[in-house]
């Protein structure tokens, strides 16, 4: 089978062509992305030289670009990664995220229909739903759970899922939807929580912890969740939304305690920051419908998980100080140094 991968340079893309390589060496996997700031070919290092791995450089909203790939290469399965995903930036800049994960989407859609593509896979998230309260642990976002998006880039996500399957009922598209909880692990570039946390801690740096730190997060070891994505893509029901969760929630003070232990530095580190605009208070996905359907359920326990991801971090600093040399540090002292 061929299969492609758009946005297979960032984070959970990257993780996934890995995974698909590894498990599925008798399928080709074409990697599409545009690499921007956040997608890095060298996060594909471990797959880029595979006979059954190509990469193209390009931006799913260029139709002229998406049509050309649909043409030479018809695949027989999509799946689709490509997102700007960082809250804070669609805060600044709502624009580019509606042209990629809108846009984008719907480009990839209709060179679906043109060419037959058996299925269309999106790449969600649990945000599309909003927040649950902190006091009411019993609530849990379920596939029945309505939309409620908080910022640009949750409605600009909540747009494409709506749009995709829009495309199943209108038009007969064969779709599946995962919308997964907070990843974390390998790869992850360092404006996320986690790894900021890691790669300022090494330096010691001060860790901005937006307001008290207790907004409480659903967090899923990336490989768990590309483990999800490839059952669901592959037997899931066409047309059906799957829920990923990790059973992992913590809140964001406790995650940052949990790295400054793993690293051995002191919690002095940690400075409290005003809050983020209309920062969702808890996460918490209840993934009981895939692990009914498709048997999938999380296997790396949270500790374990950080464990993994920063011993990743410290044996891969090549990959994020080039990183951290470049542009990033604009974006930080924007984001950060006034609050």
């Amino acid at each position: 089978m061929k299969i492609l991968v758009t946005g297979g340079a960032g984070f959970i893309g990257a993780n996934f062509c890995e995974y698909e390589i590894q498990r599925h060496p008798e399928d080709q996997l074409i990697c599409l992305d545009a690499l921007t700031y956040a997608g890095n070919l060298a996060s594909l290092a471990n797959v880029i030289h595979e006979p059954n791995f190509t990469f193209v450089r390009g931006d799913i909203a260029d139709r002229a670009c998406v049509e050309d790939l649909f043409a030479r290469e018809k695949p027989d399965m999509v799946v689709n990664f490509a997102a700007e995903t960082h809250v804070d930036r669609s805060v600044t800049d709502p624009e580019v995220f509606l042209r990629t994960n809108i846009m984008g989407t719907q480009a990839l859609l209709d060179a679906c229909r043109k060419y037959g593509v058996g299925r269309f896979h999106q790449v969600g998230t649990d945000e599309v739903y909003g927040d649950l309260p902190l006091d009411r642990p019993d609530l849990f976002f379920t596939e029945e759970t309505p939309l409620h998006a908080s910022s640009p880039y949750s409605a600009s996500k909540a747009s494409a899922d709506l749009l995709v399957l829009a495309y199943a009922r209108t038009f007969k598209l064969p779709v599946s939807i995962t919308r997964c909880s907070n990843n974390y692990g390998p790869y992850q570039f360092p404006e996320k929580l986690i790894p900021l946390m890691i790669s300022r801690a090494l330096a010691d740096e001060s860790l901005p912890v937006y307001g008290k730190g207790e907004n409480v997060r659903d967090w899923l070891y990336v490989e768990d969740h590309c483990a999800a994505i490839d059952l669901v893509m592959r037997l899931g029901r066409e047309g059906e939304v799957y829920n990923v969760g990790g059973h992992n929630e913590r809140r964001n003070i406790d995650v940052v305690r949990t790295i400054l232990r793993e690293l051995g530095k002191p919690e002095s580190l940690i400075a409290y920051v005003t809050d983020r605009p209309g920062h969702d208070r808890r996460y918490a996905i209840d993934p009981q419908k895939i692990h009914d359907e498709l048997g999938w359920k999380p296997t790396t326990l949270f500790d374990e998980g950080i464990r993994r991801t920063v011993r990743w971090y410290l044996e891969n600093r090549p990959w994020w100080e080039h990183i951290l040399a470049g542009d990033y540090q604009d974006y930080y002292r924007q984001m950060y140094e006034n609050r």
